[in-house]
């Protein structure tokens, strides 16, 4: 395969990357056997993350991707985070560095990269084996975050207020409402972007604790009809966070999140997102400081057994990728470095 093919093969495999609401806040260019990754502001969550920090989660967890399609094709992904000042959407260059076989773990997140879906209600009683857990948290680490399951029955509690208090906060907040239902699709949109009326239940179970869901249907009935007294489990609560809290520590937390991501997926465990309490200034600090010991909270989520794995949609190739009209690449890797 030629180079141009096998990048433009990672950048398929980038697009199925979560964000937040499905955005998918991303573009990407191909040119002399280069991708370059821009974050697309037009898709950007002005009011719950006018800093952009979910954005470029996002975006990281899209970079993972193109590595990780990368490296099971055959090459060592060359990559330069956030590489010129003064264009800050430019988040990330990768190239082709030398040939190296691919292991099976490799392989194995590679062929999660499609089937990796976003949950959106309770779990079903079967326990998340301890032995992934510390797995999860070791994928974690090896991206540069910390991933820590919450073992304690109260700071659970605590987590699962807080959310429900962000989100009776944005609820309040009409600006809040309306951005969540812009992303919201009914029943048979055509749309490939935004959060399908398929992808939730209807009436979800009550968990307990219960993390709050969002409504991204502003009181219409959507969503599915699934078996509500079958999945009522909370799962295990987790949090990513960072040392730091700059741009290039949210692009490396979506890189650790997909890593866990797509692991989990590979042992049929999916996660559920938490933002709420994030999107909020003095609940996220409250969240440092009293369960993260100073660290920055990147992403509360929830990992478990779901009853199925819904719909995926995201934009065709096409309105995402620009690519050069030169000549076909030759297929020759450029040296490390």
């Amino acid at each position: 395969m030629r180079t141009k093919e096998e990048l433009r093969a990672a950048v398929e495999a980038a697009v199925w990357a979560p964000s937040p609401h499905n955005t998918q806040p991303w573009s990407f260019a191909l040119e002399e056997g280069e991708i370059s990754l821009r974050s697309d502001t037009d898709r950007l969550l002005r009011v719950a993350d006018a800093a952009g920090r979910e954005l470029l989660l996002g975006c990281g967890a899209a970079l993972f991707n193109i590595r990780t399609a990368l490296r099971a094709m055959g090459h060592r992904p060359v990559v330069r985070v956030l590489p010129d000042p003064d264009r800050p959407a430019l988040l990330a260059t990768v190239r082709l560095g030398p040939d190296e076989e691919a292991d099976e773990d490799v392989r194995v997140m590679n062929a999660e990269i499609p089937r990796r879906r976003t949950h959106r209600a309770g779990f079903l009683p079967d326990p998340v084996s301890g032995d992934l857990l510390d797995t999860l948290v070791g994928e974690a680490r090896a991206e540069g975050a910390r991933l820590t399951p919450v073992g304690s029955e109260a700071a659970a509690r605590i987590l699962a207020a807080v959310t429900a208090a962000a989100q009776d906060v944005q609820a309040r907040d009409r600006a809040f409402t309306l951005e969540i239902v812009r992303w919201g699709r009914p029943p048979g949109s055509r749309h490939m972007d935004g959060v399908p009326a398929d992808a939730y239940p209807g009436e979800p179970g009550r968990t307990w604790p219960h993390f709050a869901q969002r409504d991204y249907t502003a009181g219409r009935a959507w969503g599915t009809g699934e078996d509500r007294q079958e999945a009522v489990e909370t799962g295990v609560v987790a949090l990513l966070t960072t040392p730091g809290d700059a741009p290039e520590d949210w692009i490396a937390a979506g890189q650790a999140l997909q890593r866990v991501l797509l692991r989990a997926s590979a042992h049929d465990v999916t996660a559920a997102f938490h933002t709420q309490a994030l999107e909020n200034h003095h609940l996220r600090e409250f969240v440092r400081h009293e369960l993260c010991s100073g660290e920055f909270p990147q992403m509360i989520l929830r990992l478990g057994h779901a009853p199925g794995r819904t719909r995926g949609v995201r934009r065709p190739l096409g309105e995402v990728l620009q690519e050069s009209e030169g000549p076909e690449d030759d297929g020759t890797s450029v040296p490390e470095g």
